[in-house]
């Protein structure tokens, strides 16, 4: 009788802490409130391409939506949706998502002002906004994200003063608000890269006095004295010879790949057309026999044909490639890459040459990247 009563007892704590921890996100109307600032979000924006149609204002937990990333404790802490051609504006609920650690809207066409309540956003270490069509002045509550490392707001209509605010980011590595209309004085700041180029109200000539940041800005150590600079002329002469032998080692290991390319040619082969003749054995490890499933080799190689056609548009996202490779909809994608494949010539020539290569157009910085493959390629 006793075992039952600590049974119950042990029972009774464990139900009470996980309600406690799901009411804690919910409303007094039983709403999660990140799925309440996430639906504000997607109703600001316009979505052609409906890669926000899964986010649903019934739903208990938004971690399935795309998009979004959460952490083991099922909180948003990633918002992400880079060159998805988005409009409209930025919702000030976004500033509810108190758990974000990235947002990246990158190269859209969001317009209006940057919402002041992203300085909110305690946690929030990288901040992508840039290759949009913001206006208005840059929030001074950004210089509240303590945390924030990475902030891009760069080729967008920005204007007012530079918000001197944001020297107090002491996290801060890239900070890049090249070509707005913002103006001075800039103050100086601790991020390793720093970039106002772009700015005409900010240092016009890029000769003024206290002019930062349109320039890599010197090292006080190589610029005290004329003899800093000889020490960092030196160090120019030694890091210059240093990659010189490093690109004549590189060539030299390229020309050597090369000549063991031209000499084993023959173990190269088409997959497409081996594919097509059903000889996908020879994929297979010889050491493997025949103790894997044919099926699911022939499954793999049509998904990677169809992420590796000709046109990026073509090509599946990411969540689709993942739906693919669990059995959903893979038949009917290959059969529809198959119908296609007579008018590829023809389609590739109405491409322009922006469209073609829009895959190589976007932004190159890391924690995009990383931040992209979650999403729709």
């Amino acid at each position: 009788m006793e075992a039952m009563r600590v049974k119950d007892v042990i029972c009774s704590l464990v139900f009470f802490w996980f309600w406690t921890s799901i009411e804690g996100l919910l409303s007094p109307k039983g709403v999660n409130f990140e799925v309440q600032a996430l639906m504000g979000v997607k109703a600001s924006l316009k979505d052609p391409h409906g890669v926000l149609d899964n986010w649903d204002g019934d739903s208990v937990d938004p971690c399935s939506w795309t998009m979004i990333t959460c952490s083991s404790e099922s909180l948003v802490i990633g918002l992400g949706s880079p060159s998805q051609s988005l409009s409209g504006t930025l919702s000030p609920s976004i500033g509810s998502l108190t758990c974000l650690q990235i947002v990246l809207l990158q190269n859209n066409n969001i317009s209006g002002a940057i919402p002041l309540e992203i300085g909110n956003l305690s946690k929030l270490q990288t901040l992508d906004l840039s290759d949009n069509k913001f206006t208005g002045i840059v929030p001074s509550t950004l210089g509240n994200l303590k945390s924030l490392q990475y902030l891009r707001l760069n080729n967008n209509s920005l204007s007012g003063p530079f918000p001197l605010s944001l020297a107090n980011m002491s996290q801060i590595t890239l900070l890049d608000l090249s070509y707005n209309n913002l103006s001075g004085p800039v103050p100086k700041f601790p991020a390793k890269t720093f970039s106002i180029i772009g700015n005409p109200l900010i240092c016009a000539t890029g000769t003024e006095e206290g002019c930062y940041g349109t320039v890599p800005m010197p090292n006080p150590s190589t610029t005290n004295n004329s003899q800093g600079r000889e020490k960092s002329h030196k160090l120019a002469l030694v890091l210059g010879s240093v990659l010189g032998c490093t690109c004549l080692l590189i060539l030299g290991f390229g020309i050597l790949l090369w000549w063991k390319h031209k000499r084993m040619k023959q173990i190269f082969f088409d997959v497409k057309r081996i594919q097509q003749d059903k000889n996908l054995d020879t994929l297979v490890d010889k050491d493997l026999k025949n103790n894997y499933d044919k099926i699911e080799l022939e499954e793999m190689v049509q998904v990677a044909l169809l992420c590796t056609q000709y046109l990026p548009g073509r090509r599946p996202k990411m969540s689709e490639v993942v739906r693919m490779l669990e059995g959903d909809g893979l038949v009917e994608r290959w059969e529809a890459s198959k119908r296609d494949e007579p008018t590829k010539s023809t389609a590739a020539h109405e491409f322009s040459s922006s469209e073609r290569f829009s895959d190589l157009t976007d932004d190159s910085s890391l924690l995009v990247q990383a931040m992209e493959l979650s999403g729709p390629r």
